[in-house]
């Protein structure tokens, strides 16, 4: 009778044994436990550390300019766009004049995107149906107070002219054919101010 009982016994753990793994999900008679424990474990989606955050571009400003005869496009830190209508070989920088406005002349909107260090800027210059697009980044220390001039910079120098700091590119970057396009007076270009921030 011992030996059956015990042979009895034997039995009923195989088949508790290959009852507990088949125990679907969620179960938790006891014994199981460790399968459902390792079946979630498998199964669990893994958490973010962080928050992930959606990043928004926006189109802020787009400033219409004139070309001039004595464009170069050669200056190798800056571009410059400005309300003036004359131009000389020193401004080898400029690329467009008798611009809508100067730094002065922003929306408040622009502005205030542009006064971020968070600020990721992208620029396009736009020219009979040519573009040149490049990357820059905004500046806390930007004022953007001058009545007549918008530059470009590579460099972080900030002064009142200034639109943004850390810039990819240069007049002298700009392709050649878009710069014989800009020696025409009749002309008409395009600077489009483009900014992403995070929400």
């Amino acid at each position: 009778m011992c030996l059956k009982a015990q042979d009895l016994s034997n039995r009923l753990k195989a088949i508790g044994s290959v009852a507990i793994v088949q125990l679907p999900l969620g179960l938790t008679r006891k014994g199981a436990t460790t399968a459902t424990a390792s079946s979630r474990a498998e199964t669990r989606e893994p958490k973010l550390d962080k928050l992930q955050r959606v990043e928004k571009r926006l189109l802020l400003e787009r400033i219409a300019f004139r070309g001039h005869p004595m464009v170069l496009a050669l200056h190798p830190m800056t571009i410059e766009v400005t309300t003036d209508t004359r131009l000389t070989s020193r401004g080898d920088c400029i690329v467009g004049v008798a611009a809508e406005k100067g730094c002065e002349g922003l929306r408040s909107e622009t502005k205030r995107a542009l006064a971020s260090s968070d600020a990721r800027v992208s620029l396009r210059m736009v020219v009979a149906g040519q573009s040149f697009a490049f990357e820059a980044r905004g500046d806390p220390r930007l004022t953007l107070t001058h009545p007549h001039d918008i530059v470009i910079r590579k460099s972080d120098y900030v002064s009142d002219r200034t639109l943004v700091v850390g810039a990819d590119a240069a007049a002298k970057d700009i392709p050649r054919g878009m710069v014989r396009l800009l020696r025409n007076p009749e002309t008409t270009g395009y600077l489009e101010i483009e900014v992403a921030g995070l929400d």
